[in-house]
């Protein structure tokens, strides 16, 4: 909001600048280091070095995110009400809880991969398992970062470890996938100690025993499951498409499908503009509106007002989406239309082509169902959002193993375009269906006092009758 009352290029850039680190750092952070180290060092260490490493890459990537999502959706819901009574002193200790916690989890699978399924060097298994680790730490602390609305701290921390990472695999790279691993590696330290040390930095509070989470896992169990459908969606076609026929496998048992992984990454960069406006417009304009809405049910104003205010949030969010389709719309096309041309500067195969479309326009649905289920996670519909996205998890399963795999190349990115497409029509249909009738909604259906009410009810009731 700051940023953007400069009224200039400087600040709107430096807004979305922030917006695009605050959505996706680690998922950035790690595509264009990928891209910038395969362009950069490729040639140099061998085609084999470089798959080994990428293979590496994206399978810590993409399990520790879908181990790590749950805890980090708590997490975040946890720091949101303690935001909101204005008592953040047990920040430290959710990091450290998290933290252990996330380990934990992964622990099982980095010894299963590096300790038994992968055929790797030693040297090569201690780093690729460490560097498992520093991707499910950055999950965790961009999120909290991102909760506590230290923007800036982010922002600068990928990219000066960015630039970090490159710089050593740089000089790491006549050590082959070890030396690239290790520069990677060390670029992600930086960003988790940097994170770690603003948040200590920030709130110097006393570490405390007690697990603060343990009852929000138990009572907000909706969100932990939607992380985790939602995260295991946006890679259960990529870990399907690992067993196609055109699939590579390594002699160090990495299986992968580079080309396929390689051409929906690429894809996927064209959410970071449009969801960059998305988080700018909710943080400056949606978040204004939805605080007066509440802020005057609280105060118990009249009804006129809050329908006054009730309607400027179902204006706010029709201009978001509206703003949202145009925006992602235009990347859309323009990577369709330039796809030979983006395709030959990055050196990548034309056979990935219709790949990349496909994958473009899956995007531009991903983004808009990112925008409904966003907003609905602030009208807290956890059970609605969670059932969204397992259809998201399960449609993407289905489409990808009875479309792409059962009828071959030609249809190889349907599976991930078919299922944002219609998991964005259901989104929006519960979105729309929601806001409607939000009075509604904000008097009964999510009042808690309403809900304690009929719960005690519910339960002299049940004593009566056994009586």
């Amino acid at each position: 909001n700051r940023l953007a009352s400069k009224d200039d290029i400087q600040g709107i850039v430096g807004a979305f600048l922030h917006s695009a680190f605050a959505t996706a750092g680690p998922w950035l952070f790690t595509v264009i280091a990928l891209a910038i180290i395969t362009l950069l060092y490729g040639g140099e260490s061998g085609n084999i070095e470089l798959l080994t490493f990428r293979g590496i890459i994206v399978y810590n990537f993409s399990f520790s995110l879908v181990m790590s999502a749950p805890i980090f959706m708590i997490m975040t819901r946890y720091l949101a009400d303690q935001i909101h009574v204005k008592d953040v002193t047990s920040a430290p200790s959710v990091m450290m809880e998290t933290m252990i916690l996330t380990f934990l989890l992964q622990l099982p699978v980095a010894i299963f991969f590096y300790g038994y399924y992968f055929n790797l060097p030693i040297e090569l298994r201690l780093v690729g398992f460490a560097n498992m680790f520093l991707i499910a730490a950055t999950w965790l602390l961009a999120v909290f970062m991102t909760a506590l609305k230290d923007y800036t701290a982010v922002t600068w921390a990928y990219i000066i470890g960015l630039a970090v990472g490159i710089v050593f695999a740089y000089f790491f790279d006549h050590y082959g996938a070890l030396g690239m691993l290790l520069g990677f590696s060390i670029g992600l330290a930086i960003i988790v100690f940097w994170l770690a040390a603003r948040i200590l930095a920030e709130y110097p509070y006393r570490l405390t025993k007690t697990f603060a989470l343990k009852p929000y896992f138990q009572r907000y169990w909706e969100l932990a499951l939607a992380g985790f459908f939602y995260n295991a969606a946006i890679w259960v076609d990529k870990w399907i498409m690992w067993f196609a026929p055109e699939a590579t496998l390594l002699p160090s048992n990495i299986r992968f499908y580079p080309e396929y992984d390689s051409a929906m990454f690429l894809a996927t960069m064209t959410l970071v503009p449009a969801f960059a406006l998305f988080v700018f417009n909710v943080e400056t304009q949606f978040f204004h509106h939805y605080r007066r809405f509440y802020t005057n049910i609280l105060e118990h104003a009249s009804l006129k007002r809050i329908r006054h205010f009730h309607a400027k949030i179902n204006e706010s969010i029709y201009e978001g989406a509206r703003n949202l389709i145009f925006m992602q719309g235009v990347v859309c096309l323009l990577a369709i239309l330039l796809a030979p041309q983006i395709l030959e500067a990055i050196n990548t195969f034309f056979m990935q082509l219709g790949i990349f479309r496909l994958g473009v326009l899956g995007a531009f649905f991903h983004a808009l169902l990112l925008f409904e289920t966003i907003i609905l996670q602030y009208f807290d519909c956890r059970k609605s959002i969670m059932w969204t996205y397992a259809y998201f998890f399960l449609s993407n399963t289905f489409f990808t193993i009875f479309v792409m795999v059962a009828y071959g190349f030609e249809f190889y990115g349907y599976g991930y375009f078919l299922s944002a497409m219609s998991s964005f029509v259901l989104g929006a249909y519960v979105l729309f269906r929601h806001v409607r009738i939000l009075p509604y909604h904000a008097f009964l259906t999510n009042n808690n006092s309403v809900k304690l009410k009929t719960a005690t009810t519910a339960t002299d009731r049940h004593h009566e009758v056994w009586i």
